[in-house]
């Protein structure tokens, strides 16, 4: 016991190793941390180093990442998002797999392969990497651009078609055992689904404010990734795959005003295993049948990289995107996937596929998942250099896909807050406010306000509120030391964001703008100069006279703040010197 504890923790430093060595060194040739991963696992695994040889049993950990990414897709794709998608999913979906399995199944039939050999190559080929493609999507923009939209509903349609396909591995290999093919089977998983659904929207919420108020982050955690984990395995006990149980639990959690925090809390967990299941997929390259079969690997690979990103291109331009989109979403989807790791490894057990294929096409499917970085890069190159996009190709694709966000965040909803989101919505400002007082949450949404439980001082609730697209941010967080916290963390990472924030003083203003605030605005001046102009008109000044004297001083008082920033920075720089 204590010679396989010992294994395991060396196992765990090496990969944690190579992550620290190998990852950052990727990022500072900007090749990206998936390759990064990639070959961390390779000097790790069987065919580098040796120091890990049980690549099983560190896959099934890292496929968590999988299913934490499908958690937090879900959450941002509500119902009615999923919804409108409906005909992209159906379409360009469907399309793809078919047409793609086609194909490839005329290609290997042509090759000498047998008929059900050829139908199960052609549909594990198909598949793409759920993965692989979001993580390079995340860089561009996610799904909410057109390129993700389409990209999505492809990779939806595929997850949705695993266990069909595991179903016809099955009936190919005369064996129906284990498959949930039945109607009755498929009544339960339905029935399966629209029970969580209906439990997400009626008991969630109660469930999770009860945990919030025991005021215990580390419950509230745990319970976000119970939530995750109990429905992908509710999901994978009625016949359908975790990383669909996983999404479904996203869903669930999509209206719900914890959705933020649980997105931010969950992301660590997402970080880690996702980059340990691209590690696996490393460690899993059998290099030794490479080097044999080098050419026929390689012509194997870029054909299939080919005939799918033909494929995805045509389809892409069918339904109106423009050249551009549908070739940088034909290139994203142009490898093989995680489940063709799955069922091409069920037909090899069953005897549908021989040995020595399956092996074959899992190198093929790793080394396509290598390559795809690789070639959206020079893709994305290419089309920088020798494409410009025309005025028609702009309104078809803006008609077809609407990318605008451009929503505030609002961080804290309390007396100022509230007043603020009241304001932008009688204008019509889309906002998302954010607070952590459960019941202030709660009282807000009865209201029909936008606001959300997540601590709204903290970089990664941000994110999950959709930073990456917002127009501006509005903090209004009583706490000082947090909003200084939050101005400094979001001016490091958001150079560019709008950043308007409350303040106690002109110390606290001049504090502020030093820390990359764009504006300030002082409680005990606004307060003063409210009351000061009641008691002027009180004793008979007139408005104007009013106006002109409490602008004055309010411009005194800003230029007194931002004097004070000025010699602050001077100070620091001669102190630099």
């Amino acid at each position: 016991m204590e010679h396989e504890t010992a294994n395991y923790l060396i196992d765990i430093l090496a990969i944690l190793l190579a992550t620290v060595v190998v990852v950052p060194a990727f990022h500072a040739v900007r090749l990206g941390a998936i390759l990064g991963y990639l070959t961390a696992g390779a000097i790790l695994g069987p065919w580098g180093l040796g120091v890990i040889d049980e690549v099983e049993k560190i896959r099934h950990l890292g496929e968590f990442g999988v299913i934490f990414l499908l958690f937090v897709l879900g959450i941002e794709l509500k119902p009615e998002k999923l919804w409108q998608m409906r005909k992209m999913v159906v379409g360009l979906g469907l399309g793809q797999l078919l047409l793609t399995a086609a194909v490839i199944y005329l290609i290997s039939v042509w090759s000498g392969q047998p008929h059900k050999s050829a139908i199960v190559i052609g549909f594990g080929l198909a598949l793409s990497s759920t993965a692989f493609c979001l993580k390079l999507l995340s860089e561009r923009g996610g799904i909410g651009t057109a390129m993700g939209k389409m990209s999505f509903s492809i990779l939806l349609l595929q997850d949705l078609a695993v266990v069909p396909l595991l179903a016809l591995v099955s009936y190919l290999s005369g064996s129906q055992a284990g498959v949930p093919t039945t109607e009755f089977d498929l009544f339960y998983a339905l029935l399966t689904i629209v029970g969580l659904l209906i439990a997400g929207r009626y008991l969630l919420n109660p469930i999770l404010g009860r945990i919030v108020a025991s005021q215990d982050p580390e419950v509230f955690i745990a319970m976000a990734v119970l939530l995750v984990l109990g429905v992908a395995w509710l999901m994978e006990s009625v016949g359908l795959s975790m990383a669909l149980g996983a999404f479904i639990a996203g869903v669930m959690i999509a209206e719900s005003h914890f959705r933020h925090q649980i997105e931010a809390d969950i992301l660590p967990f997402r970080g880690i295993l996702l980059g340990l299941f691209f590690m696996t997929v490393g460690m899993g390259i059998d290099f030794g049948l490479l080097l044999d079969r080098l050419g026929l690997i390689i012509g194997l690979t870029i054909g299939l990289m080919v005939i799918k990103t033909a494929v995805v291109y045509g389809l892409a331009r069918l339904s109106g995107a423009r050249h551009d989109l549908a070739l940088q979403t034909g290139v994203l989807l142009s490898q093989s996937g995680e489940f063709g790791f799955i069922l091409f490894g069920v037909a090899t057990v069953s005897g549908v596929l021989a040995a020595e294929i399956g092996h074959l096409l899992t190198v093929v499917i790793a080394l396509s998942m290598v390559l795809t970085p690789f070639v959206v890069m020079l893709a994305n190159s290419l089309l920088l250099r020798f494409y410009t996009p025309n005025a028609s190709d702009d309104a078809a694709s803006a008609q077809l896909f609407d990318d605008s966000e451009h929503h505030v965040i609002l961080a804290g909803f309390g007396r100022v807050g509230a007043r603020i989101g009241a304001i932008l919505g009688e204008a019509g400002v889309s906002y998302v406010a954010l607070d952590m007082k459960q019941d202030r949450v709660t009282h807000a949404r009865k209201q029909g306000f936008p606001v959300f439980f997540g601590d709204a001082s903290k970089l990664k609730v941000l994110q999950a509120a959709g930073a990456d697209r917002a127009k501006m941010l509005v903090i209004a967080l009583e706490d000082p030391e947090s909003v200084n916290r939050l101005v400094t963390q979001v001016r490091q990472f958001y150079a560019d964001m709008p950043i308007h924030a409350r303040a106690i003083d002109r110390k606290h203003c001049a504090t502020l703008i030093g820390y990359g605030a764009t504006t300030t605005v002082s409680d005990t001046l606004e307060t003063s100069l409210r009351l000061t102009e009641e008691v002027l008109l009180g004793n008979g000044v007139g408005a104007e006279e009013v106006a002109r004297v409490t602008d004055a001083f309010r411009e005194d008082y800003y230029r007194d703040v931002v004097k004070k920033v000025t010699e602050n920075k001077v100070v620091m720089g001669e102190l630099r010197h």
